[in-house]
């Protein structure tokens, strides 16, 4: 794609799943990575594979809740890599129960990590993308948060705020040459989903639920997201902002 070589992207959750399939795409587009993940040796090992592919990549732990840790890494990585060009909101945590049977302290931990941390990137990175007149933003919510999602109440509620955010950030900085879209994932096979089905009483007749009300027909896998992502990161999509796109297979078809 346009646009994304010699770039500085940084992913959070970059350690697994979607992440680090999205970090090994732009890689792969000839970008510079920096992977943030609280799991120091997910990250590492992503960043490794990446770098045995012949591609760019530093690992970087950090506790997406923390705005002091975030401050630090982000100033890690611009040290190392440069200026960051594109951030990926990626990282999120889930419980999945009824929201009558979850409790205030998980609720907390919910918000911590899908929404403050995704502010306090915001606030880490945007300054330097507002003075050079030039940046992407791609958010990673869920289609939890536009049609709801039994089970994950507060979780839908924080990705469902990561849509107002960033459509507001969209408008607040369109003038400065950044864009701001949001990418929601259908049901996809990661560590994620993997609780999800520990949760339900009859695992294989859950999945096999899915497949039949997708579409498409199967349930999503991590390398289904990285080219929408990286397209909203690319030149391509210069004259595209405050959007959100489902990428679930068909599951959803929300306008």
């Amino acid at each position: 794609m346009r646009g994304l070589s010699r770039r500085v992207v940084l992913i959070t959750g970059a350690g697994g799943g979607i992440g680090s399939a999205t970090a090994k795409r732009f890689a792969e587009e000839g970008a510079k990575v920096a992977l943030f993940d609280i799991d120091a040796a997910a990250a590492d090992r992503a960043a490794a594979a990446i770098a045995s592919a012949g591609g760019i990549a530093r690992s970087f732990r950090c506790d997406v809740t923390d705005y002091v840790a975030v401050s630090g890494a982000v100033a890690d990585t611009e040290a190392v890599l440069g200026s960051i060009d594109i951030l990926v909101n990626n990282a999120g945590w889930d419980v999945f129960r009824p929201f009558l049977k979850t409790q205030p302290a998980e609720w907390q931990r919910l918000i911590a990590i899908n929404l403050l941390g995704a502010l306090n990137l915001h606030h880490a990175v945007l300054p330097g993308m507002v003075t050079r007149r030039h940046g992407r933003v791609i958010n990673i919510a869920s289609d939890a948060a536009r049609v709801g999602s039994s089970g994950e109440a507060v979780y839908a509620a924080c990705k469902a705020g990561l849509l107002g955010l960033s459509k507001t950030l969209a408008r607040e900085h369109a003038h400065h040459g950044i864009t701001v879209n949001v990418v929601c994932p259908g049901p996809t096979d990661t560590n994620l989903f993997a609780e999800y089905r520990k949760g339900a009483a009859n695992p294989e007749k859950l999945d096999e639920a899915f497949r039949r009300a997708i579409p498409m027909g199967r349930i999503g896998v991590p390398a289904d997201l990285p080219g929408t992502v990286c397209f909203f990161a690319s030149d391509d999509a210069s004259y595209i902002t405050g959007q959100v796109l489902s990428v679930s297979g068909g599951l959803t078809m929300a306008g």
